[in-house]
């Protein structure tokens, strides 16, 4: 007999099987010393007070086996397929386009930028070492784009853009925690997540696709209406290949993509983005806060049954929305940038969350009308506001891969810090006042934004928190139009933009369940 049901338990009973099978048996009214079995199907953490309760959907199973899932993929071999589809960019879209064209019978043919996964991983350590930033190889640019090294989250509110269980089943089958189909906020974590997309390389090859790296789309020709071929270099030789079909899954860093796109007239637009910092604390001091703690010790005991706390804080300011963005507990700070003479940052968390700091991006949401000063670049005009404040980001750090920072208190009040706390960027800090690195529109906003958040979150404002510039590669300035229907471009059929690259995702799930919708489409327009 198998029987489902919900229930709210403490943390140390849903951490105790004994004590959570004591529960289920009373709630179902039956002896607690019959054989049974359980599976944990849902679970979530409520926190809002300091009665701290686990939420579990979970089945029982009396006197018979839990029924075990097999995941199977039906991937057909494509070596030798009639059709077939060019990607650009082995990101989360690229990558699970690819995988559906396996299923859909066509012959993925990625085409990426950067390197593979073990080559990739040295081009990080001169970022951070070395303040080295290889333009084609780095924490964006490479063998699972951004998504690699983004912390793995898999949250999303993307739940009508397709079959979200679908694409954690595939996570799974390819080396996942099966974890991930059961917490409410799943994560992967950075340092699992270049394994898995090894796993996920190796069955587009074992099926007969292709994947190229070291390998840049630099133009395209384009008659009636479709792209004909695309014009790559691979290590600085050029080479011409005529195309069937194009997914264009360039990612959100792909500056020059867009301006490809513009100087060949094909439409782009510009789109509201969002900009701000990296705010990090002592780990401790967000457990506190948020799991109600009144000591360390109880923070101790807490954290023997709870995970890293997280937060997520929003609050409207002269009608700029400021809000936290990818929080990231247990994490460190990574540079992200793309060129030489730029700071970027995001952030990421390791599987078990458990290094020292919390830190999220806090960002102010822009609107086109924020760009005015921009609009003689026209559809690039949130790119190039993007560009500016991260070149002014790296000549008041140094103008090396060392970011601008200031103590959180410090940069509401108006003070540069004589000193900075420890902090997770590898590459280092320098003290300045981040109001001059982030402008007469975003600094303010972000002030505000600051206040309002330490009266929601008691000890949240405080100068054991460093605030560090600048986060800004949220999303894509810049989206490239699709049609509702048929998901190609307005002027080209065959062109299908994708992830968000082009605009339509925000995340590792999304951005997957993109690409298996692209990949759709373009089954459908080489049907006919």
């Amino acid at each position: 007999m198998l029987k489902q049901l919900q229930l709210q338990v403490s943390p140390a009973t849903a951490n105790n099987e004994i004590l959570l099978k004591e529960e289920v048996a009373l709630h179902l009214g039956f002896n607690p010393n019959i054989s049974f079995t359980i599976k944990i199907l849902k679970r979530s953490i409520d926190a809002r007070n300091r009665n701290i309760k686990i939420n579990l959907t979970l089945v029982a199973a009396i006197n018979e086996l839990i029924p075990q899932e097999d995941f199977h993929f039906n991937y057909t071999n494509v070596l030798d397929a009639k059709r077939s589809c060019h990607i650009i960019g082995a990101g989360p879209a690229g990558l699970f386009a690819a995988l559906r064209c396996l299923e859909l019978g066509i012959k993925p043919i990625i085409i990426e930028r950067g390197k593979d996964i073990k080559a990739r991983r040295r081009d990080l350590a001169a970022i951070n070492k070395e303040h080295v930033v290889n333009p084609e190889s780095n924490y964006c640019f490479g063998e699972g784009g951004a998504g690699t090294y983004s912390d793995g989250k898999l949250y999303t509110r993307s739940n009508k853009r397709g079959d979200i269980d679908k694409i954690l089943k595939t996570l799974v089958y390819h080396g996942a925690n099966e974890d991930i189909r059961v917490d409410a906020h799943p994560h992967i974590g950075t340092n699992k997540l270049p394994q898995l997309i090894e796993k996920i390389r190796e069955t587009i090859l074992y099926f007969g696709g292709e994947l190229r790296f070291n390998t840049k789309l630099i133009d395209f020709t384009i008659s009636k209406d479709k792209v004909r071929s695309i014009l790559i270099s691979e290590l600085g030789v050029e080479q011409e290949l005529p195309i069937e079909s194009l997914i264009l899954a360039s990612g959100h860093s792909a500056r020059d993509i867009y301006e490809l796109l513009y100087k060949k007239n094909i439409l782009i637009e510009a789109k509201p983005f969002a900009i701000g910092v990296r705010a990090e604390h002592p780990q401790e001091l967000i457990d506190r806060i948020q799991y109600h703690c009144g000591s360390v010790e109880a923070v101790s005991e807490v954290r023997s049954y709870l995970p890293a706390a997280s937060y997520s804080l929003v609050n409207q300011v002269k009608g700029h929305g400021v809000y936290s963005f990818c929080m990231c507990p247990g994490g460190i700070i990574a540079p992200c940038a793309t060129q030489q003479q730029e700071i970027v940052t995001n952030g990421w968390s390791p599987s078990k969350r458990n290094n020292p700091y919390a830190n999220s991006g806090i960002v102010v949401g822009l609107e086109l009308s924020d760009y005015e000063p921009f609009k003689h670049f026209g559809a690039l005009a949130g790119l190039e506001f993007q560009k500016q404040l991260e070149q002014k980001a790296w000549q008041m750090g140094g103008k090396t891969q060392s970011a601008p920072a200031q103590r959180l208190l410090d940069f509401v009040n108006g003070k540069v810090s004589s000193d900075l706390p420890s902090c997770s960027y590898q590459p280092g800090l320098k003290s300045v006042d981040m109001q001059q690195v982030l402008g007469k529109l975003v600094g303010p906003a972000l002030k505000e934004g600051f206040k309002l958040f330490g009266a929601k979150m008691r000890g949240y404002l405080t100068n054991d928190a460093v605030i560090v510039g600048v986060e800004s590669r949220t999303s894509t300035p810049v989206r490239i139009p699709r049609d509702k229907e048929t998901l190609t471009h307005p002027q080209l059929t065959n062109l299908f933009p994708c992830g968000e690259g082009a605009g339509y995702a925000g995340g590792i799930v999304s951005a997957a369940m993109d690409g298996e919708r692209c990949a759709n489409a373009c089954n459908a327009m080489l049907s006919k």
